[in-house]
């Protein structure tokens, strides 16, 4: 028996009465104007130091600027900040000394530095530099920060400012001397040994560099550089909390980046036809490895690291695809890696990092032994598909007793901790649900994260002791919820929206059934009053044996015969659409609820590669994009059939990006499936497509041909038999307009009828004018009206 969730949640506290009902129908001019017109939704939220009042970004009216609010939470008031009271704002992020009685930040590129008990606001820096990232360093009386991709550390009270490691990407001179002595050519040689002049020049030279090295040493007061290499260059670089070890990262200068592409703009303030370069295509780039080199500041000592030491990095993840070489008996070398994730223990006795292979297929969790200089895995995880980006979160407890962190090691996003002084990973939680988000509260004994527990569409924040204590929910308020901490770690600061209710801000106590108090009201009574169709959520049968999660948007009248449908599809692939939320697609969930009040059934499906539900789901589109998607849509128009009167034979399909590449398999490879279908912004080859998204899934053209002609929509547009709509924007370089030309141009080739291509001279991938959405959608409504709706 299906179980549907009603999408709408009661809150726990008084929302403002609903206005009177506009009972006039809804237009697409209305749908496609521009969204000012629903609201302006708070954005950036954060909390203000004292933990009593919170601000907020919000858009002014008829313009692309946003003013910022400060909210006292005890009157209610919410006040504008003009630019002057801007500057002495408290400050997003930052950090606080170990007794939280400072902090520091920074604003526009300079360092600000609080006393909590005062009030008080010293300025550090005032530069045309962007210094960045400060935080205190173990002994509060100094910072370190960031400037120029350097490390700096500024003493607070003498207000000098040390750079701990100048690092230089060459060879050290005097090692490059004695190295060049034993590469000289004949002539170099004789001429030094013929030419007496020659020969003195080089030896003051040499002694003048040996000279100037020894004073650098004798002299505290002078900055002695380390010499990383020639042609390399720093990754980044983070230094311990008590100022002695410095864990830089570095790679080549420069990689081949590829042949890129150019984007012609026709509508320019020149008049004239301009270009610029874009993207380079799957497999033309090649990603920069990284290297872990350890600095001793005090000792004056460099180590590399050795990460071969990691399981499993010299395996071949991708062997089986055949490569026809001969084997090579000599043992392989350790793949590339790069370092996303470093973080020194609060107590400096050791750097855990966070590493994966540039290939996609690992990742792993190490620390180094600061009194071997050894790299000791702490944790791996291996997937044949590919490592996903989202769960690599990780830190330490704020004891310095072990790491916490997250990992799909179970086939979804659960928090692990590695005991230090067991040196032992064992899971904190467990279930078919994912968490993210994860922060620990100022005291360090409990981590609050996201998590969709209660159903997949359902995210709360909940709580957990560390390292053994139990799992808690702290909000229940449906729909969709984010949050974040007040410093004092009393309260929380929530964002939260349902289908019809865009995101608005909430707070409440951070304890389990606490109440939680609505603090924003940005919708607008036009948007309020509008009969905009509330999206069920269901779980329809999957032939797989698994569930497929959907939006179902349902006439209120009864069927007396079978009905028309149209199937949505989201862009990205990985990404989550069938939520109790509000969804990102809000025009589209408008013109959902249009096209109810003309009698069609809508179904928003979150196929197989969609985010929310555990790997295996996400994974399930690994070198081959299209099958698996279709299978579920297939499934859902059958479940549709049978359950609410829906004519199979008129079902249409719609969707961007990703959802137009589906839209298009769809069309192309199930002729039967669909009546008719518009393809926005879609790809149609993904050999054309960005490195970073594609390889995940598909590896490389030259590695895995198969993979992408099977999943390459334009290898099969000779199946086209129904109506085809295409909608691109010329500007777009994210799915490039020529995806869509080069299938024109298939179609054509193919002497291919009743299809249409409309193209946008002015949008990026994400459509900015109102007109031009407005047309588009023009166009998807009368397609379905033509071919569904009779």
């Amino acid at each position: 028996m299906l179980r549907v969730l009603a999408a709408a949640v009661a809150l726990s506290c008084a929302l403002p009465g609903p206005p009177a009902q506009d009972p006039a129908p809804l237009t697409l001019e209305e749908i496609m104007a521009h969204p000012d017109w629903i609201g302006r939704e708070p954005k950036r939220a954060y909390w203000a130091d004292d933990s009593r009042a919170v601000y907020y970004s919000r858009k002014r009216e008829g313009e692309e600027e946003s003013d910022l609010f400060r909210l006292d939470l005890e009157s209610g008031e919410a006040q504008r900040l003009s630019d002057a009271e801007r500057s002495r704002a408290d400050a997003r992020g930052g950090d606080f000394d170990r007794a939280r009685t400072r902090k520091v930040w920074s604003r526009n590129g300079d360092l600000f530095l609080k006393d909590l008990a005062t009030g008080s606001v010293t300025q550090l820096t005032r530069t045309d530099q962007d210094e960045s990232a400060p935080a205190f360093l173990a002994d509060g009386a100094r910072v370190r920060f960031r400037r120029g991709g350097a490390t700096f550390v500024r003493e607070l009270e003498t207000g000098l400012e040390t750079e701990p490691a100048v690092l230089r990407f060459s060879d050290d001179p005097l090692e490059e001397d004695e190295e060049n002595e034993d590469d000289e050519e004949y002539l170099e040689e004789q001429q030094e040994r013929l030419i007496q002049t020659v020969r003195t020049k080089e030896e003051r030279a040499e002694r003048a560099r040996r000279r100037e090295r020894e004073r650098l040493v004798a002299d505290p007061t002078r900055v002695r550089p380390w010499y990383l290499g020639d042609g390399m260059e720093s990754a980044g670089a983070n230094l311990s909390p008590d100022g002695r070890w410095l864990l830089v990262r570095i790679q080549e200068e420069s990689k081949d980046k590829g042949k890129r592409d150019l984007m012609p703009e026709f509508v320019t303030d020149s008049s004239w036809v301009e270009t610029r370069e874009v993207r380079a295509h799957v497999g033309q780039s090649d990603p920069r490895a990284v290297e872990l080199v350890l600095l001793d500041l005090e000792m004056r000592e460099r180590f590399d690291l050795d990460l071969s030491v990691l399981p499993g990095i010299a395996d071949d993840p991708l062997a089986w695809l055949g490569q026809e070489e001969e084997p090579d008996d000599d043992a392989p070398d350790p793949r590339e890696l790069s370092v996303w994730t470093t973080r020194w223990a609060p107590d400096s006795a050791t750097v855990a990092f966070l590493a994966r292979s540039i290939d996609n297929k690992d990742r792993w969790i190490a620390r180094v032994d600061l009194d071997t200089k050894a790299v000791v895995p702490i944790h791996h995880l291996h997937d044949e598909a590919w490592i996903c980006y989202r769960f690599n979160e990780l830190d330490w407890l704020r004891d310095a007793s072990g790491i916490w962190f997250t990992s799909e090691e179970t086939g979804y996003s659960q928090l692990y901790f590695w005991n230090a002084a067991e040196d032992r990973v064992r899971p904190l939680t467990e279930g078919e649900f994912e968490i993210d988000r994860v922060e620990a509260n100022p005291a360090g004994d409990a981590l609050y994260f996201r998590a969709n527990a209660t159903h997949p569409g359902v995210h709360e924040i909940w709580r957990l002791s560390v390292p053994d204590g139990p799992l808690e929910q702290v909000t229940d308020l449906g729909g969709r919820t984010s949050g974040s901490l007040s410093p004092d770690g009393k309260k929380l600061l929530l964002t939260h929206s349902r289908p019809l209710a865009p995101p608005e801000l909430y707070v409440q106590d951070a304890r389990p059934g606490a109440p939680a108090r609505r603090i924003t009201q940005t919708v607008t009574d036009a948007f309020l009053a509008r009969p905009w169709v509330e999206p069920r959520l269901v779980e329809i049968p999957s032939r797989t044996g698994a569930t497929i999660h959907a939006r179902l948007f349902l006439p209120e009248t009864p069927a007396t015969s079978p009905r028309p449908a149209v199937a949505f599809v989201h862009g990205a692939g990985y990404l989550q659409n069938a939520h109790a939320g509000w969804s990102g697609y809000f025009r589209e969930f408008m013109f959902h609820s249009l096209l109810v009040a003309e009698g069609y059934v809508v179904i928003d499906v979150d196929y197989r590669a969609s985010a929310g539900y555990g790997r295996d789901w996400r994974t399930a589109i690994y070198r081959g994009m299209g099958p698996p998607e279709l299978e579920d849509y297939e499934d859902c128009v059958l479940w549709l059939a049978e359950n609410h009167a829906v004519d199979p034979g008129r079902v249409g399909v719609y969707g961007g990006s990703y959802g137009g590449f589906l839209a298009l398999m769809g069309l192309f490879t199930k002729p039967d499936l669909f009546a008719c279908g518009a393809a926005l912004r879609p790809v149609t080859d993904w050999a054309h497509y960005s490195h970073g998204y594609t390889s995940n899934i598909l590896n490389t053209p030259e590695l895995d041909p198969e993979a992408f002609e099977a999943s390459s929509p334009i290898e099969f547009a000779e199946g086209l038999e129904k109506p085809l709509l295409i909608c691109h924007g010329m500007l777009d370089d994210n799915v490039l307009v020529k995806d869509s030309i080069r299938l024109a141009q298939r179609l054509i080739e193919l002497e291919k009828e009743d299809w249409e291509l409309a193209l946008y001279p002015v949008e990026p991938h994400g459509f900015r004018e109102p007109s031009s959405w407005l047309d588009e959608y023009r166009r998807v409504f009368a397609l379905f009206e033509e071919h569904l709706a009779h």
